[in-house]
C-alpha cells in the first residue's frame, strides 16, 4: 500500500471511530490507539502536502492563526419560533394547523429545544463545504474553520442515500460539564466568568482562534434537514436518515399524532431534561410532513408549522451568605447575591441578581435568608422570594451601599430610576474599561482585533485610559520587547481601519447615555456633523424623529462634559468620521419624513434590512407592529393574513415593493 492509499485508509477509520466515540459513545479502540493511527495520519499528511483536505481528521485540532469571519447569505432564511409557556396555546396551535390544513390529518415531530448557538451546515457530495451562524436569520458569520474542530459534527458523510447537496441545521452547545470546568478555571485566573453555557458556547464559536475552539470540546446537535433532493416527505424519517449519515440527532424525538401525546412529551420532559448532559430550555413541535409545512406557509417572523414551548424556570432553595455589588458601563450599580451553592437547570449556582435598592426593599432581604432562586430564560439566576420562617433571630436587613466600590465616589441616584449610579465616569475603572469595550464592538467602531481581555490588560499596563488613547497605541507599546509583534501590528492595523467608520456609528460608539444604535443614526442623519450635534439644544434635539426629552437632555450632558469634548476633539485629530461622508448625503431624502412604516412578507428586489436602511435614509421610522399610526405597510409576498386583517380593519394602506421604490425615486 502505498502513501496516499493509506492516508486515505486512515482518514475513513479515524472519520469512523471519531463518529463511534463522540456520537454513539460506543468507541471500538483506546485512546491509545487512536492517537497512533492519528499521528501515523499526521506524518505521512506533512510528508504529502499536495494531499492536504481540509476535511482530514487531523483538522479538527484547528489552528492559532487569526481569520476574520466574512458574511455569508443564508439560501433559506433562518427564522425564529412563536413561544408558548402553557398547554393552552399548545392546543390552540395545534387547532390553527388543522384548520390550516383543512381538517387533513396530520403528525407532529416532537423534539427537545436545545439552548446553544444555532448553526447551518452544508455539505456538498457528502462532505462539509460551508457552516454559518444564525446571524440576523439572512446572513451570518462563515464559522467553517471552526466547526471543524467540533468532534460530533461529521467532515465526511457514512451510509448512503444522501442527497448530492443539501443544508442541516442544528445548535451548537457547551455541556454542562465543559463549561463549569471551564468557569473554574476562568475564576481562579481572575477572568470574568461565563453567564451560562450558551454564552460559552457562543463566545468560543465565534473566536477567530480555531484552536481555542478545539480545546473547548463543544457538542452539536442537529434537529432540520433542508435541500431540493431530501429522501422523503416526512420531518422526523429524513432526520432518521441523516443518524444513519452519520450526524448526531437527538434521542428523544418522538412523532405522535394526538394532543395528548404531546402532553405526555412534554410532561417526560420537564423532569428528565434534568439529567441531560447540556442545556435545553423547552421542547419544539412541527407539523412532520414537509408538504404540509409548505401549505401552511410563515408569518413574517416565524413557521406557522412549528412553535416551542418553554418549560417553566426552575426553583431552589439555599442560604445568602453575602450581597455585593458591581459597577457597570454606564455606571450603574447592581447588588449580587452571593449564595451557598446550589444545583439549579443543570448547573451550579452561586450568584444571583438582586437588580437594585427598591427590590431588596420588596423582598425584605436579611442577612443569613434562606432564598428561592429561580433560573429560566434569565441570563443570571435571580431570588424570587425569601423563607421568611428560617430567619435568624435579630438578622439585620441588607442596606445598599452609598459610595462605588471601586472608587469610592458618593453614588447618585437620578430622579424617575431604579439604579443608583457612580457619578465618576472619567475615573471608574469599571466605567472607563466598560466605554472602551463599547467603542471597540462590532456596531461600533469594529475594532475585532481587541477584545475585553485585552482591553483590560492594556489599561492595568497604563496604555489607555480613554478611548482616544488606543489612536495613540504603537506597536512597541503592546509588544514592551516580547514576542508578540505580530498580533500588535493586527491591532495596530485594526486601529487604523476603524477611522474609517461612518459617522453615524461613531456616534453610537461614543457611549452617550441612552443613545442607541438607532437613535444615533437618527441624530448622525439629521445633525449631518459632530459640531452640529454637540450645538444642539433641547428643542433642536426633541424634533428629530424619536428622540424623546430623556435622549437629548443625555446628550446635552454629554457635549457639556470639558472630559468628553476632549475626547472628541481628539478622536477628530486622530482622522475618524465626524460628518457624513458624500455619498451618504447623496443617498439621503426626505420622502418618507414623519412617516411610520411596517415592513411584512418576502421581497424579491431587496432584502428587509435593506428596506429599513432605505426608510431610514429617507426620513420614515421603522415600526414593528401596526396600529392607527402606521402611515402604511410596505408588504411582499407571503404577507401574513392576521397582519392584513388588522391592516384592513384599520384601514392602513398597502405598498408594493415597485410603489415604494417609486416612492424614494429608486423605480
Amino acid at each position: 500500500m502505498d502513501d496516499k492509499e493509506r492516508i486515505l485508509q486512515l482518514r475513513r477509520q479515524l472519520h469512523e471511530h471519531n463518529y463511534r466515540y463522540y456520537v454513539l459513545n460506543r468507541p471500538t479502540i483506546g485512546d491509545m490507539e487512536f492517537d497512533m493511527m492519528m499521528h501515523e495520519l499526521q506524518e505521512l499528511e506533512a510528508r504529502h502536502p499536495e494531499l492536504a483536505d481540509p476535511n482530514s481528521p487531523t483538522q479538527r485540532v484547528g489552528s492559532d492563526l487569526n481569520k476574520e469571519f466574512r458574511q455569508v447569505e443564508h439560501r433559506y432564511p433562518m427564522l425564529s419560533l412563536a413561544n408558548t409557556y402553557n398547554e393552552h396555546d399548545v392546543a390552540d396551535w395545534y387547532d390553527a394547523v388543522s384548520r390550516g390544513l383543512e381538517g387533513e390529518p396530520f403528525e407532529v415531530c416532537c423534539e427537545m429545544k436545545y439552548d446553544g448557538l444555532s448553526i447551518s451546515l452544508t455539505y456538498r457530495d457528502g462532505r462539509l463545504v460551508q457552516a454559518v451562524t444564525r446571524g440576523d436569520g439572512v446572513r451570518g458569520d462563515d464559522v467553517t474553520d471552526n466547526v471543524r474542530t467540533i468532534r460530533c459534527i461529521p467532515l465526511v458523510l457514512t451510509g448512503e442515500g444522501y442527497p448530492r447537496e443539501f443544508e442541516i441545521r442544528g445548535e451548537i452547545l457547551m455541556p454542562w460539564s465543559v463549561f463549569e470546568q471551564l468557569n473554574a478555571e476562568r475564576e481562579a485566573a481572575e477572568e470574568p466568568l461565563f453567564a451560562n453555557p450558551r454564552n460559552a458556547a457562543s463566545g468560543t464559536l465565534k473566536s477567530q482562534n480555531s484552536a481555542l475552539v478545539a480545546g473547548r470540546r463543544l457538542d452539536a446537535y442537529l434537529y432540520y434537514l433542508l435541500g431540493d433532493e431530501l429522501p422523503g416527505d416526512g420531518h422526523y424519517e429524513n432526520l432518521e436518515a441523516a443518524r444513519r449519515w452519520g450526524f448526531k440527532i437527538s434521542e428523544g424525538m418522538r412523532k405522535v399524532s394526538t394532543l395528548a401525546e404531546i402532553y405526555d412529551f412534554i410532561n417526560h420532559w420537564d423532569e428528565a431534561r434534568k439529567s441531560l448532559p447540556v442545556a435545553t430550555d423547552g421542547i419544539v413541535l412541527k407539523v412532520n410532513s414537509l408538504r404540509q409545512q409548505r401549505a401552511l406557509g410563515y408569518t413574517a417572523k416565524s413557521p406557522r408549522w412549528a412553535i416551542a414551548y418553554k418549560f417553566k424556570a426552575e426553583r431552589e432553595r439555599t442560604r445568602l451568605v453575602s450581597v455585593s455589588f458591581q459597577v457597570g458601563r454606564t455606571g450603574a450599580v447592581t447588588p449580587v447575591a452571593n449564595m451557598e451553592p446550589v444545583l439549579l437547570a443543570g448547573t451550579t449556582v452561586r450568584r444571583a441578581t438582586l437588580n437594585n435598592e427598591d427590590f431588596i426593599r420588596s423582598l425584605d432581604l436579611h442577612e443569613g435568608d434562606y432564598v428561592y432562586v429561580e433560573k429560566g430564560g434569565e441570563i443570571i439566576p435571580k431570588i424570587v422570594g425569601v423563607d421568611t420562617a428560617a430567619r435568624t433571630a435579630g438578622a439585620d436587613p441588607v442596606r445598599f451601599i452609598d459610595r462605588c466600590p471601586e472608587c469610592g465616589t458618593p453614588l447618585v441616584r437620578y430622579e424617575g430610576e431604579a439604579a443608583h449610579y457612580c457619578p465618576n465616569d472619567t475615573g471608574c475603572p469599571p466605567q472607563i474599561k466598560g466605554r472602551i469595550e463599547h467603542f471597540i464592538s462590532r456596531k461600533a467602531m469594529n475594532i475585532d482585533s481587541l477584545g475585553p481581555e485585552t482591553v483590560d490588560e492594556y489599561f492595568r499596563r497604563g496604555l489607555i485610559h480613554n478611548v482616544a488613547d488606543l489612536y495613540d497605541i504603537t506597536v512597541s507599546d503592546i509588544n514592551g520587547g516580547g514576542n508578540r509583534e505580530k498580533s500588535a501590528r493586527r491591532v495596530v492595523q485594526g486601529i487604523e481601519a476603524s477611522k474609517q467608520v461612518p459617522f453615524e456609528r461613531v456616534v453610537f460608539a461614543l457611549g452617550i447615555r441612552f443613545v442607541g444604535e438607532t437613535a444615533a443614526k437618527q441624530l448622525a442623519r439629521h445633525f449631518k456633523t459632530i459640531d452640529a450635534l454637540a450645538s444642539a439644544g433641547l428643542q433642536q434635539l426633541t424634533d428629530v424623529n424619536g428622540i424623546g426629552e430623556v435622549i437629548a437632555r443625555s446628550v446635552i450632558t454629554y457635549f457639556h462634559d470639558p472630559a468628553n469634548v476632549e475626547i472628541v476633539s481628539r478622536l477628530r485629530a486622530y482622522g475618524l468620521q465626524m460628518a457624513l461622508g458624500e455619498e451618504q448625503m447623496a443617498g439621503m431624502g426626505d420622502a418618507l419624513q414623519g412617516l411610520s412604516i411596517v415592513i411584512s412578507g418576502v421581497f424579491s428586489r431587496h432584502s428587509r434590512d435593506e428596506y429599513k436602511a432605505l426608510i431610514e435614509r429617507n426620513g420614515g421610522k421603522n415600526v414593528g407592529s401596526i396600529s392607527s399610526k402606521t402611515s402604511f405597510i410596505l408588504a411582499g409576498d407571503n404577507m401574513g393574513p392576521a397582519k392584513l386583517q388588522k391592516a384592513e380593519k384599520l384601514g392602513v394602506r398597502i405598498v408594493g415593493e415597485d410603489e415604494f421604490l417609486g416612492m424614494i425615486g429608486e423605480n
